[in-house]
């Protein structure tokens, strides 16, 4: 049976802090450096000079960790107020159709896993970021921050020095898999910071598709979700992302992801950003090996008193890379919803080619939408296409659908499925269902 053992620090943030989680996961010696080492970082780098503005953003007011339940290998086992928290979530549904792999982090920590056996004889790899530190160091220390080092933005940093939880896999040459694998977060705790770490690595002509779910209770007080993702995709592999964060208003969602692909591969990120105070997220592709190729699918939604600051960074270096980037926002009130967006294709990166389209909705006068793109093209024989267009909800639209028996909701609600179509064909289904429920909550007046 689990036991319970709450292991609640008290807010701020400290290098006693600091060494305490690495104390309590039992960490090499090079991991707590590189934590001391993140968190002299964190100190000295500054906030972005451009973007929301995140200067309320307490960190002397936020738990770096805390956790009510040990790991367990059993749903049965599980606390039931834990257990009533994902079942919300329907994880146990999923458990019962047998997923390939579910994995549910409940604020700092891992609490349930289950992996089918067969995985193990394939040479699947799916821990817990802190296991597979002490279960596969080298292959381990190989990836960990190399894509993402502890300098690269303040957030980063931070994540870098108090970093819990998370997700590890890696996918041996040849593997295709058919099935999903998914991992949920869930921050339940007020004033509380969640630091998972994600590693995916896929060898040369695998295939993996991961999907992350995020979600929060509403709270007065703010939170803070800060993760870094760093995704390795090898000759002939095949990698997609994809996102449901659903997190409360409360919440600052700011997350580095990256992915870096070598020949003849693939990434494809889904990110989809609801709900949260402020989001930052801004997913990058370095198509580093030639015939590569990136697709970035993206859509947010802001309400009152919410800035979904979101994009995508597209770094095209081998020759005769691919990529694609569609963005889509929609606003009401005076929420705003910005696309931030960076395609650079390289003075070596011939033959090259991105098309890039990010499009707003506004559903009233308050609302605002914003696109800040940045393109660079080095050389002659590549090329970048970028549309980019902000629109009002057509009351022409509403009339005509209204007269045909549908109510000023289910009218607004079609509009705003069928602009966000293009983001929700690549959602699975579950997730899919999941955001039409939400899109028809958001439309209401």
């Amino acid at each position: 049976m689990a036991t319970k053992k709450n292991r609640e620090f008290p807010k701020g943030l400290n290098e006693d802090i600091v060494k305490r989680i690495s104390d309590i996961k039992k960490e090499p010696k090079w991991m707590l450096d590189f934590r001391l080492e993140s968190f002299e970082k964190f100190k000295k780098l500054q906030n972005p000079n451009w973007g929301p503005s995140l200067k309320n953003l307490d960190f002397q007011n936020i738990r770096y960790y805390t956790t009510g339940a040990e790991k367990v290998n059993n749903w049965d086992e599980i606390p039931n107020e834990i257990k009533k928290t994902f079942e919300k979530l329907g994880i146990s549904q999923k458990e019962q159709k047998l997923l390939a792999g579910i994995s549910t982090q409940y604020e700092s920590e891992i609490i349930y896993s289950q992996i089918k056996e067969k995985w193990n004889s394939l040479g699947i790899i799916f821990e817990t970021t802190e296991l597979a530190l002490k279960k596969y160091p080298e292959l381990f220390k190989k990836h960990f921050s190399q894509l993402v080092p502890n300098s690269d933005n303040k957030y980063a940093a931070l994540n870098s020095a108090v970093w819990s939880g998370g997700t590890f896999i890696y996918v041996p040459k040849g593997l295709k898999l058919t099935m999903p694998v998914q991992t949920y977060f869930r921050i339940n705790t007020q004033n509380m910071g969640q630091f998972e770490r994600t590693i995916i690595i896929a060898d040369e002509d695998s295939e993996i598709h991961y999907i992350e779910g995020c979600t929060a209770p509403q709270y007065m007080t703010d939170s803070l979700h800060c993760a870094v993702v760093e995704v390795f995709v090898k000759k002939n592999a095949k990698v997609r992302y994809s996102t449901m964060q659903n997190w409360s208003k409360n919440i600052y969602n700011l997350v580095t992801k990256r992915s870096i692909v070598e020949k003849n591969g693939t990434m494809e990120w889904v990110d989809c950003n609801i709900g949260s105070k402020v989001t930052m997220k801004y997913p990058a592709t370095i198509l580093k090996g030639d015939d590569s190729k990136g697709t970035f699918l993206s859509l947010g939604l802001a309400d009152k008193g919410q800035i979904a600051d979101s994009g995508s960074k597209m770094i095209h270096i081998g020759k005769n890379t691919k990529s694609i980037i569609n963005s889509r926002t929609v606003s009401k009130k005076n929420g705003s919803s910005i696309y931030r967006g960076n395609c650079r294709i390289s003075k070596n990166a011939k033959n090259s080619h991105s098309i890039i389209s990010c499009d707003g909705l506004v559903l009233d006068k308050k609302a605002k939408s914003y696109s800040y793109p940045t393109n660079e093209v080095a050389n002659s024989t590549s090329m970048i296409e970028h549309e980019a267009k902000i629109s009002k909800v057509s009351q022409n639209q509403l009339k005509y659908l209204i007269s045909r028996g549908l109510s000023e909701q289910e009218a607004s609600h079609l509009i705003v499925s069928g602009f966000v179509k293009p983001i929700t064909e690549g959602l699975p289904m579950e997730y899919a269902v999941e955001l039409d429920r939400i899109l028809d909550m958001f439309v209401e007046k």
